[in-house]
């Protein structure tokens, strides 16, 4: 056992080689803070004996009651192996879904990943999803399969059966990697092809295509996981144990007389020992052989493990022998058998040695990083690493280094703030007193004794002197001074004690960090890059060789900080420490007013800001928070910026209603969320609103059939209701409709016509927007900069390809005569820029799209021009809330055929003569004495008209704009804003005349049950509207799992539900999927005899649309059409009953 000792992990800090950064990854409940625990318990930190039981790295009280991991947190081991020691940086991250996000920040700063399966339910969804994020990170991952005694205590598995088992679960997890590596190389593949389209002339047409994919080439073995490449480990965390092969290998080399390294190879496979020849063969030469692993490994631990259950003193006593362990007397006669089992496996199979001897061997040191990683780090968003300046591209030769000298550039990345107590760090923390300290302290306290006594004794000898004095005068005298004493002391104590609450209810934040480059210095002054600095943009800005300690000027998205305190992490305790060499994991205080969630620190301001984090869940589930007492309003707005920045994942948002709305992942992320801010953050009771649900709205094509299935149009219709369903989809009068649904409005000053039609979007072409919506974002700020004029910066060709592919995509997907040309006609997308609808411009004579950015000409300006903004913010703000409910729109395609504005022109050239007439006769010396004294408005006419009269003559370029629109701000405002309020109306009315129909947030369910509990999970799912897709029966258990998907509207609780009804044997992992269309019409009303018949006049049968349309109304404050019994009188009867 090693002892931790703070020097020694200093003096280590140095050594980068021997530096190891991990991180343990797994789905929930699979073990990965047991395994922590038994890794943790080879350092002396807590007894072995409280391993698995004491989950030492869950430090919260609610991760300790719910029994899952919902922070990853770090934690400092030393590790000696062949004579020489290593630092391991170990990192523990939940498993849960909601808190997905702190595996993205554990990922980013390790270097190597522990994927820990267990060995009953093989690989679950979040094994896909953290293999996923290693794989995006550059790390290397290491397999641990856990909980192999559940295979002999619960499954009853024979070794042979076990053997299958385990060598399945490989396989699984080796086509996952596969899958990964496979789309990696066929990337590549497109990207050389690319390439090479764009190189090879025109005139060599008959080359003849190569269609391997390129897979033959690449070497992939080293990224496969097998027992005899020693990245595997078998173990039972709980009950201690834990071995790869190289353990049996090295065993049985000396008793059989094989090598090693051929026992390497075959321990694991089909491979069988003919004791006879002393040879080891193929299994398939003699069928009915155990392969070798059964044999020598499994054969000897099921053994043990039915001596121990079955309670065989003398099978026992010649196992431990013969293993030579020593078991003491607590052990052997403790009543759980467990126990016993623990005991002897800890010593014959440590776990501990088993897994870091692994990670020492085979996971990276700092120094390893490679270039890739490196390149993927610093190019962020679109920009190619080649495009980076000169000084930036240096900056690669430091973080391959990973240098610690002085000259190295310091670089720094923060992957979250977390929030502790300020009372437990280190220098707040009592420390333990001195010797000389407490002799101090003693003589101190004596000195005050022999005053206090000389004080007393002095005023008993006054007393007695002054004894011709009447008692009660002394006694009133002594009373008064006493009374005045007290209330002043009081007062200061009360004081006092107020003070030191804050200070102890005050939550100090410490940023978690890796050194990448350089040395991190208490009390050095660093850069902290923020997500849109540009090296590019700022260097110039910058002199020469300028550092954070300089008086600069303010450049934008940089700031200078002070590390002010830089700490070892030790899970639950934090040491301090004074410089932390690069490569190593740290905790730094001080950064609480200079970081958000995450950052880039650096002493270079050539350094870019890292590439953003990879997230695997979407916030989704939204609740609106207030303080009961609404004086506590301050302390929750504090709390909750406190909250937005201790979470990575968590999203605090004021809305227009001015409600305080947090966004959370999940039920369970929601739930710590709220505990945090009552209990740490704001401490104040809250109250928290029903769960807002997300929904869009869209259009269908109108259907074929009614909701009798009879096919619409050949039906007698029932007038009355007819006629009230017409009503509702009520036209008002000035807006012109066709049959077709093309709608006509004019602006409120009749100068301008716009002609609009809604149009549903094909189900791909939404997905591809949603998809790309960061290339379209792009596109977005260099088409707005071109247009604006300022100077751009040229795009490289990787993101040039990217759009033209972009485009090609959505030129294959929208086919068809009403689509024809519609790509290159695409005016803007929406909402916010880049949101997954589509503005088409339709315009006879005006050519206007989103693709400048691939022909780079910047079109000359006229009087269309002049007032495209207008257009494309009034689809901005119809897309961003639709008619049904004010939700955003998704899928719709909103086309302008027709856009008028010759009544505009000739009021210009009339308001333009005007102004000339009433110059000249301005000039007039007569006229000039009979002019009355102008109002304020025919003076801004006049000083108007001689801006027109200086300036040019031109027809309508852009400096003529603001002057026409001046001219023309009549009653109904600036023209432009007439044009944004028609386009918003026009695009809603054209909406409404469609089939309309609301879009609900889905999520992916995945359920494990056993088969006993099936039906209860069906009930639970259908009565939550959810739908199964799928079932299948996992192999080798009872256990079958179900893939459904679920609205979200109808999740919440149903987790709980699920358990209640199933008594814990079935739980489910939700994770946010997509958007579906509700099918129901919530404007539908019966309209024929049939339906009438049916479903009676009032359409009694719940719909499903109207119900969740009419909910969000309500939330926001809109009208809901609704029925309301205002006078209910209870019924009589005529005749009393005798």
């Amino acid at each position: 056992m090693v002892v931790t000792s703070l020097s020694k992990m200093t003096e280590l800090q140095k050594k980068t080689a021997f530096i190891r950064n991990i991180c343990i990854l797994a789905h929930v409940d699979h073990g990965k803070t047991t395994l922590a625990d038994c890794l943790i318990s080879s350092n002396g930190i807590i007894s072995s004996r409280l391993a698995g039981k004491l989950r030492y790295l869950d430090s919260r009280e609610d991760e300790q009651i719910r029994g899952i991991t919902m922070k990853s947190s770090a934690i400092t081991l030393l590790f000696g192996k062949d004579d020489q020691e290593y630092l391991i940086n170990l990192i523990d991250s939940p498993g849960h879904v909601d808190f997905s996000s702190e595996v993205s920040t554990a990922v980013r700063l390790c270097d190597g990943c522990i994927i820990v399966v267990d060995a009953v339910e093989g690989v679950c969804p979040q094994t896909h999803a953290v293999l996923r994020q290693a794989w995006l990170e550059n790390i290397r991952p290491v397999l641990v399969i856990n909980k192999i005694d559940r295979l002999i205590m619960e499954l009853k598995f024979t070794p042979q059966e076990a053997y299958s088992h385990l060598k399945n679960i490989l396989e699984q997890v080796n086509a996952i990697t596969a899958t990964l590596f496979t789309s990696k190389v066929l990337e590549e593949r497109a990207e050389k092809d690319m390439e090479t389209q764009l190189t090879s002339d025109s005139a060599h047409r008959d080359q003849v295509y190569d269609w391997s994919a390129g897979l033959e080439y690449t070497d992939d073995s080293h990224l496969y996981f097998s027992p005899d490449q020693g990245n595997v480990v078998f173990a039972s965390a709980i009950d201690g144990w834990g071995f790869g092969i190289e353990h049996f290998a090295k065993l049985y080399s000396q008793k059989i007389g094989i090598k090693p390294s051929v026992l390497l190879k075959t321990l694991w496979g089909d491979y069988y020992l003919n004791t006879k020849a002393k040879k080891i063969m193929k299994s398939d030469q003699s069928k009915g052989k155990k392969p070798l692993f059964v044999q020598l490994v499994l054969d000897n631990i099921w053994s043990l493990y039915e001596a121990v259950m079955k309670r065989d003193k003398e099978k026992i006593d010649k196992i431990v022998s013969s293993l030579g362990v020593k078991i003491g007397t607590r052990e052997s006669r403790h009543t759980d058998p467990k126990v016993q089992l623990n005991a002897i496996c800890s010593q014959w199979l440590p776990v501990s040695q088993a897994v870091l001897s692994m990670v020492c061997s085979k996971l990276p040191s700092p120094l390893d990083i490679s270039a890739e990683r490196v390149e993927k780090l610093m190019s962020v968003g679109a920009k190619a690493f080649d495009s980076l300046p000169q000084e930036t591209q240096d900056l690669k030769d430091a973080f391959m280094k990973c240098s610690s000298e002085e000259t190295a550039p310091v670089i720094v990345f923060v992957s979250k703030m977390f929030a502790v107590d300020a009372k437990t760090l280190p220098q707040n923390k009592p420390r333990p007193l001195s010797q000389e300290v407490i002799a101090q302290r003693r003589e101190l306290v004596r000195q005050r004794h022999a005053e206090k006594l000389a004080a007393t004794q002095g005023q008993e000898l006054v007393q007695q002197g002054a004894g011709e004095n009447p008692p009660d005068q002394t006694i009133k005298a002594g009373g008064t001074k006493g009374d005045d004493q007290p209330p002043a002391s009081q007062m200061e104590t009360k004081a006092l004690a107020t003070v030191k609450q804050e200070a102890e209810n005050k939550e100090a934040f410490v940023a978690f960090a890796r050194v990448f480059s350089g040395v991190a210095k208490k009390g050095q002054k660093l850069f902290v890059l923020g997500p849109k600095y540009d090296p590019a943009e700022s260097l110039h800005k910058l002199p020469l060789g300028c550092s954070a300690a300089d008086d600069l000027l303010p450049v934008p998205h940089l700031a200078c900080c002070t590390l002010e305190g830089l700490y070892l992490l030790m899970g639950r305790e934090l040491e301090q420490l004074e410089e932390v060499p690069s490569g190593n994991v740290l905790g730094i205080g001080g950064l609480q007013e200079f970081v958000l969630k995450s950052a880039t620190l650096s002493s270079s301001p050539a350094c870019p800001p890292f590439t953003p984090l990879n997230f695997e869940a979407t916030p989704i589930v939204r609740v609106a928070v207030e303080p009961k007492h609404p004086s506590e309003m301050p302390q929750l707005v504090k709390g909750m910026k406190l909250l937005n920045q201790a979470d990575p994942c968590v999203q605090v948002l004021i809305q227009e209603t001015g409600e305080h709305v947090l966004i959370t992942a999940g039920e369970v992320h929601l739930q710590r969320c709220l505990d945090d801010l009552r209990e740490r953050f704001a401490r104040v009771d809250i109250s928290v609103s029903k769960p807002i649900i997300p929904f869009r709205e869209t259009i269908t094509r109108p259907p074929k059939v009614d909701m009798v299935n009879e096919e619409i149009g050949k039906q007698q219709k029932v007038a009355v209701i007819h006629q009230s369903k017409e009503e509702q989809t009520k036209i008002p009068e000035g807006v012109q409709v066709d049959s077709d649904g093309l709608v006509t409005m004019l602006t409120a000053n009749k100068y301008a016509t716009l002609s609009v039609r809604a149009v549903p979007l094909p189900e791909e072409v939404t997905r591809l927007l949603e998809e790309n919506c960061d290339l379209i974002r792009t596109m977005e700020q260099f088409v707005s900069s071109l247009n604006e004029g300022r100077k751009t910066q040229e795009m490289n060709q990787k993101v040039l390809d990217q759009i033209q592919e972009f485009k090609q995509k959505l030129e294959q997907n929208l086919q068809g005569r009403k689509w024809r040309n519609a790509v290159n006609c695409i005016w803007a997308f929406g909402p916010r820029k880049c949101g997954p609808n589509i503005l088409l411009n339709r315009v006879e004579g005006y050519e206007r799209s989103v693709w400048q950015c691939l022909d780079k000409i910047m079109k000359e300006g006229d009087l269309y021009r002049d007032f495209d903004n207008s257009i494309v913010s009034g689809f901005q703000l119809a897309t961003l809330s639709g008619p049904m409910c004010e939700e955003p729109l998704m899928g719709v395609c909103f086309s302008v055929e027709n856009w008028d504005m010759s009544r505009f022109v000739e009021q210009m050239s009339v308001n333009r003569q005007d102004l000339e007439e009433g110059k000249t006769a301005g000039e007039m010396p007569v006229m000039e004495e009979a002019t009355p004294v102008l109002t304020g408005r025919d003076s801004k006419m006049t000083s108007e008209s001689k801006e027109i009269e200086e300036s040019s003559q031109q027809s309508f370029k852009l400096p003529g704009k603001r002057k026409g629109e001046a001219m023309l701000a009549d009653c109904y405002g600036p023209f432009s804003g007439q044009l944004i309020a028609t386009m918003k109306e026009a695009c809603r009315y054209a909406m409404q005349v469609k089939s309309q129909r609301l879009m609900a947030a889905m999520y992916t369910c995945e359920i494990m049950a056993t088969a006993e509990v099936l039906g209860r999970v069906y009930a639970v799912l259908s009565k939550r509207e959810g739908r199964v897709l799928q079932e299948e029966m996992k192999e080798g258990t009872d256990m079958f799992i179900i893939k459904a998907v679920l609205p979200v509207a109808e999740s919440f609780g149903f987790a709980d539900e699920i358990r209640k009804r199933t008594s814990g044997l079935a739980s489910p992992q939700l994770v946010f999927s997509h958007w579906e269309v509700i099918s129901d019409d919530p404007f539908w009303v019966p309209t024929t005899e049939e339906e009438y018949l049916h479903f009676g006049e009032k359409a009694d049968s719940e719909n499903q649309a109207r119900k969740y349309m009419n909910a969000v109304r309500k939330r926001k404050g809109l009208y809901v059409d609704e029925k309301i019994v205002e006078h209910a009188e209870k019924q009589r009867t005529l005749s009393r009953n005798k």
